[in-house]
């Protein structure tokens, strides 16, 4: 099964499994844009759209997905927004835009749906800006972390939807311009994670 035909088969019931388990956290993490309110902002796996309603005003907004049911549900989050945003079909381990095209980049639950996560993370690098800020929030292991049951049904729950077995370092050393500024654990212990990193300034 691949990707795109499992969350066509999970967008109708995608927003009632998914969003009061992580509204929290998205609000937390989306809140960071306006620290440093950036003039372009990236949403990656943009889905149905659940992070829409959380973002700041201000920035012009795009959003990817690759599945067109998902991305039907996000048009209607936005034409209710009142948000400058558009939103583009496409791979996000292939991004159609240009280098340094954003100054933020968003990656919620996507990291660990990819079977490749480090092509996701470096073409994100590649169309950040210098200085441009990466807020990340999925799953992962730590480094060394057993985890033998998430091990294990990694390759049946990637099938379906996601992995459980994403070590996020493993996946950020492919990706050498970034670093962390920020590491906070997010939801189910510390499992869930708040990451933050930067492009280095050229």
């Amino acid at each position: 099964m691949t990707l795109r035909y499992g969350y066509t088969l999970f967008a109708p019931i995608y927003d009632a499994l998914v969003a009061p388990f992580t509204v929290a956290a998205r609000r937390r993490s989306l809140a960071l844009l306006g620290e440093e309110p950036p003039t372009d902002a990236l949403l990656v796996g943009i889905g149905s759209g659940l992070d829409i309603p959380l973002l700041p005003p201000g920035p012009n907004y795009t959003g990817l997905d690759l599945t067109p049911a998902m991305l039907v549900r996000a048009r209607r989050r936005v034409a209710a927004s009142g948000l400058a945003m558009s939103l583009d079909q496409g791979d996000a381990r292939r991004l159609p835009y240009d280098d340094a095209a954003f100054d933020a980049v968003v990656l919620h639950l996507i990291l660990a749906v990819t079977p490749h996560p480090e092509q996701v993370l470096v073409e994100a690098a590649r169309v950040l800006r210098p200085g441009g800020r990466a807020l990340i929030l999925d799953k992962f292991l730590r480094p060394g972390q057993r985890a033998p049951v998430r091990r294990l049904i990694s390759p049946l729950l990637g099938l379906l939807a996601t992995r459980t077995d994403v070590v996020f370092e493993s996946v950020l050393a492919q990706a050498p311009t970034l670093e962390i500024i920020s590491d906070q654990p997010a939801m189910a212990g510390g499992w869930f994670r708040q990451i933050v990193l930067r492009k280095a300034a050229q």
